[in-house]
């Protein structure tokens, strides 16, 4: 039954592959050429985890957090917090900001 549920898991397919990361199917195929996208075969058919295909892209990505949207994804809490963090950010860049200020009129003939 655990192997239902890991092969059920699985997107199966260039079509589904290509929608999970919301890219044209030939873009895909093209990454999985050029870029080593964890696709392996299974039969016929090209099979892909999403955890890892997640992970693939955080790596490409510069080592970002990424976040691919499905039908289930929370878009507007996602951009409440994706918003709270730049808030957060944006408040210690201030006080950055700031303190060099004063230290460079403190140099000042």
């Amino acid at each position: 039954m655990a192997k239902q549920k890991i092969e059920s898991a699985l997107l199966k397919g260039w079509p589904e592959i290509a929608k999970f990361l919301g890219q044209p199917v030939a873009v895909v195929q093209r990454w999985a050429k050029q870029s080593k996208l964890p696709v392996s075969r299974q039969g016929r058919f090209v099979v892909a985890n999403p955890t890892d295909l997640n992970e693939w892209l955080a790596r490409e990505s510069g080592g970002g957090p990424v976040h691919v949207v499905n039908e289930s994804t929370d878009l507007a809490g996602d951009l409440r917090r994706a918003l709270a963090d730049v808030r957060q950010s944006s408040k210690g860049e201030g006080k950055r900001t700031s303190q060099s200020r004063t230290t460079r009129s403190e140099h000042r003939p």
